[in-house]
This record gives structure tokens, C-alpha cells and sequence, in this order.
């Protein structure tokens, strides 16, 4: 799959992209590019700033260098909510449902109306079958990797075209994390869904993904095509 994304579009691009909070730089002119339709795993560290990267693009932190291009268009800067309704879903890692509303009105949150909301309801019913018969349970009653795939079904509710997710396998049983494996794979396939994939399980993140990259102290510190020495490599730069 990654020959054949060589000559792809480039979805979304960094160049030289700086930022962190306050006077503190976590990110230092990190660039990268992601093609259209592939599965792009950004892995490193605890601390490395993945999630602060993740932000970055969506808005949610500002770069202080540097720009942020998506399919085409300079998105520096921009806020996040332009950025969603520009196609770009976001998968947190810290969780973010609403505890004490229903699966439905989790759902139902993600789109701005509910002219929609039967169509997206059966998509993301294809992926996590469990959803349809437990729409009016609360999300907290949910075990940790039912609210993942919650958070995923979420994600994908509004059909973006670019799909940031935050190390949602961190914690989660095999049979899970196949299962999200698979409805990834399918979103790509059946939409050619462009997926940013930060994790720390190399064989979930290798097992999908074109391409990776390693960040270290805010910057890349080595890339490649998921490959047969791929593992191997990351490995490295996670033990030092």
C-alpha cells in the first residue's frame, strides 16, 4: 500500500511547525507530510509531543512557527471548529464523553443537527455492532473499551476525511483493539479515510499503517514505510 501512495496528494503538511504552552516550546519545527487515504502512525515517548502535535493541527493549541497546511489550504491558526466542519475528526486520549448522557446523545453531539443522525447511526452501527442495542444506556456505565470505541464511532459520526486519533489503544484488551484495527481499515478502504495514528503499541500502529514516524524532544527524530525492519527501528528509538 505504501508504493502505491508514492505519487499520492498530500492531505496535510507540516512545515516547520513549532509550538507548547506558554513560553515553553514542546514541538520544534517539526514537518511532515501525510498523503491522501493512508494510515499515518506517529509514535514515541510518553512526553515526546504527540498529543501537543495533535492539538496543533486541530487548532486547539496555536504554532508559534511554522505552517499547517490541509488539502492544500494554510489551516495555521485556524480554530478548531472551522477545522471539524473543514472534515477533520479528533479521537482524544483523556476520554472526553459525556458520563451521564445516553450512548445516542454522545453520538447525536458530533453532528450539528439531527437531519442526519439516522444514516450516521447505522455507519458507525457497521463497525460496532453493540451500539445499536444500547443506545439509551449511559456512557459511563460503559467499560473502558467500550468507551473507546464510543469515542472512535464519535469520531467518525460526522464522515471526516481526515481522522486524528489519540493512542486509543492504550489499555485495551486484543479483541478490542482488532476490532478498532478493522473498522479503521474499513473507513480507509470503503472512503479513503486519510488517518493520523499516534500510539505506543507498535504492533497495533505497524499492523495498519503506510508509514511512521518517530518523534523525540518535539522533533522527528527517524521515518519510514512500515516495513519488515520497521519494529525493529522504532523499538530503538523507544528504549533510548
Amino acid at each position: 500500500m505504501a508504493e502505491a501512495l508514492q505519487d499520492a496528494t498530500v492531505k496535510l503538511s507540516l512545515d516547520g511547525v513549532t509550538s507548547g504552552y506558554g513560553a515553553i516550546d514542546v514541538l520544534r519545527g517539526v514537518s511532515l507530510d501525510i498523503r491522501e487515504g493512508e494510515i499515518f502512525a506517529l509514535m514515541g515517548k510518553n512526553g515526546m509531543g504527540k498529543t501537543t502535535l495533535l492539538k496543533t493541527i486541530l487548532g486547539a493549541i496555536r504554532a508559534s512557527a511554522g505552517r499547517i497546511r490541509y488539502e492544500g489550504a494554510e489551516i495555521t491558526g485556524a480554530e478548531p471548529r472551522a477545522l471539524i466542519a473543514a472534515g477533520i475528526g479528533y479521537a482524544p486520549q483523556d476520554q472526553p464523553l459525556f458520563q451521564d448522557l445516553s450512548i445516542r446523545d454522545n453520538l447525536r453531539l458530533a453532528l450539528p443537527g439531527d437531519a442526519h443522525l439516522p444514516s450516521a447511526l447505522e455507519r458507525v452501527y457497521g463497525h460496532f455492532p453493540f451500539l445499536a442495542d444500547r443506545l439509551a444506556q449511559k456512557a459511563g456505565t460503559l467499560s473502558g473499551g467500550e468507551q473507546k470505541m464510543l469515542i472512535i464511532a464519535r469520531a467518525l459520526m460526522t464522515e471526516p476525511r481526515l481522522l486524528l486519533i489519540d493512542e486509543i489503544s492504550e489499555g485495551l484488551q486484543p479483541t478490542v483493539i482488532a476490532r478498532i484495527a478493522e473498522a479503521l481499515r474499513e473507513e480507509r478502504r470503503s472512503r479513503g479515510t486519510t488517518i493520523l495514528l499516534v500510539e505506543q503499541n507498535l504492533d497495533f500502529a505497524l499492523g495498519i499503517a503506510d508509514r511512521w514516524a518517530v518523534l523525540k524532544l518535539g522533533t522527528i527524530d527517524d521515518a519510514g514505510p512500515a516495513g519488515a525492519d520497521a519494529h525493529s527501528r522504532i523499538l530503538r528509538h523507544l528504549q533510548i
